[in-house]
């Protein structure tokens, strides 16, 4: 999954929205593999399709990691979770596969996603995936919970 040359960043994209792909995902070296320190990266407007009703789900997605050698390129992330925005997956189905994606392209000494789900029938749902032990003094800032509060 690791590419030597990068082909999403600084190049003109054809989006694909309806196949997620793995092999989308880039990696670049860690340009400091002499220590250990966490990375966050936010989506705040998520999206995929129920694969029931064909209905728009909407999701902050929040992933936290402490890099082994190589880390994410963000654009082909971007990318990425871009393809599933016409992808038919239930909720914790597209929050785990990333997990899952995301670990085989950078195998990251720690990671965890957080998905928080807007509400769909008035239940939000939050799923969350860790893989990995937390090196020691390692700052992670916890998530805050993104509350949906309904119109008065």
């Amino acid at each position: 999954m690791t590419k030597k040359n990068n082909t999403a960043l600084g190049s003109k994209v054809n989006y694909n929205l309806s196949n997620p792909d793995s092999k989308i995902l880039e990696a670049v070296k860690n340009p400091h593999q002499d220590c250990d320190y966490s990375i966050k990266l936010t989506c705040p407007e998520f999206t995929s399709l129920c694969p029931i009703t064909g209905q728009p789900d909407f999701a902050h997605i929040i992933i936290d990691y402490v890099p082994n050698q190589m880390i994410v390129e963000s654009k082909s992330l971007k990318l990425y979770l871009f393809s599933y925005r016409n992808h038919g997956g239930f909720h914790e189905k597209c929050t785990v596969q990333i997990a899952k994606d995301i670990n085989s392209c950078i195998n990251p000494k720690w990671l965890r996603i957080s998905g928080f789900w807007y509400p769909r029938g008035g239940i939000p749902i939050d799923v969350f995936f860790e893989k990995g032990q937390l090196p020691k003094k390692v700052f992670i800032k916890e998530n805050q919970s993104y509350q949906y509060i309904p119109r008065q």
